[in-house]
């Protein structure tokens, strides 16, 4: 038995359609069912077991894990919008920190094979244009909320890996685009506003750069560690594929057709990370895994299901 927590949501239910294809184990999957979360996200899988819960309450957590006993948790589940982090912190407190201390608690009370953690490389802070790419040993260094509050949900993952003994693997990832992504984050809002004829906000002159990863690239990574990574190690997910959001904006217009009228530059907002850059080194090496998708191949394939399926 998996659970896998978040897998209403965007990242988290990519990967439970990608694992379906890859083990006859059953999954539970643990959701809030909040705004980011869908469970149409899952349409065709109906086999799976669903289970809304509040991973902030012990008390709705703890019969779950004496009813199914899990064998591996694969937690995706978090708040991560980090506008909304700098509105009200409190929902990123008890989802992000409160609900992954909680469901380690109760993977220390089963016989948990595995426990993946799946992270963020915001945890990291802002780099300059030139400074060299995160690695694993980068010091973290949060600049919101919401990095802040992922910090500490890894910082807990591993002391409870070095206190009690869970085995435990950690992924820290770059910023994921693709099918099932809600419509508040960069990529689906422009697609969305360029279909609609809407404007396209960009944060101050839209220089920020962030490395992209197709949700597939990173669902398969995910596999791979969890399959064959080092218990209790950490591995940098990246799509090696930096771009200006200017240009990612201006190459989703092209893409679709649209007028870069449709631009409209908007105040920045407080702590904006100048740069996001993932050195992958690691995984490459001890696992062989690279990323298969260009940004305009992933580009395309994302395009496409906003356009015509949503399911």
């Amino acid at each position: 038995m998996i659970f896998v927590t978040g897998a209403a949501g965007f990242i988290g239910s990519n990967f439970v359609h990608y694992l379906t294809e890859r083990t006859e184990e059953d999954i539970v999957v643990l959701d809030k069912l909040t705004y980011a979360g869908d469970i149409v996200n899952l349409y065709p899988l109906w086999q799976h077991k669903v289970e809304r819960v509040d991973l902030s309450d012990i008390e709705q957590l703890e019969p779950l894990f004496k009813k199914y006993n899990p064998s591996a948790v694969f937690h995706f589940a978090a708040e991560s919008h980090v506008d909304n982090s700098i509105k009200d912190v409190t929902p990123f407190l008890y989802t992000n920190v409160i609900g992954t201390t909680n469901l380690l608690r109760c993977a220390v009370d089963c016989d948990l094979k595995m426990f993946h953690h799946i992270s963020t490389d915001e945890v990291y802070g802002s780099l300059g244009y030139d400074d060299p790419s995160f690695t694993e040993e980068t010091p973290y260094d949060p600049q919101n909320p919401y990095s802040a509050s992922k910090a500490a949900s890894d910082h807990f993952v591993m002391a409870f890996h070095n206190t009690y003994g869970l085995p435990v693997k950690l992924t820290n990832c770059s910023n994921n685009y693709g099918p099932r992504q809600n419509v508040e984050k960069l990529i689906p809002k422009t697609i969305t506003n360029i279909l609609q004829g809407n404007k396209i906000p960009v944060y101050g002159k839209g220089e920020n750069i962030r490395d992209w990863i197709y949700v597939e690239d990173h669902c398969e990574a995910i596999y791979e560690v969890f399959n064959r990574g080092k218990v209790g190690e950490k591995y940098n997910i990246g799509g090696e594929c930096e771009v200006k959001n200017i240009d990612l904006i201006k190459k989703l217009l092209e893409l679709l057709g649209g007028s870069e009228d449709l631009i409209e530059y908007v105040n920045d907002r407080p702590g904006h990370d100048l740069r996001y850059s993932i050195d992958n080194a690691k995984i490459r090496t001890d696992l062989g895994w690279v990323p298969k998708y260009t940004l305009e191949q992933g580009l395309e394939k994302t395009i496409d299901w906003y356009k015509n399926d949503r399911i």
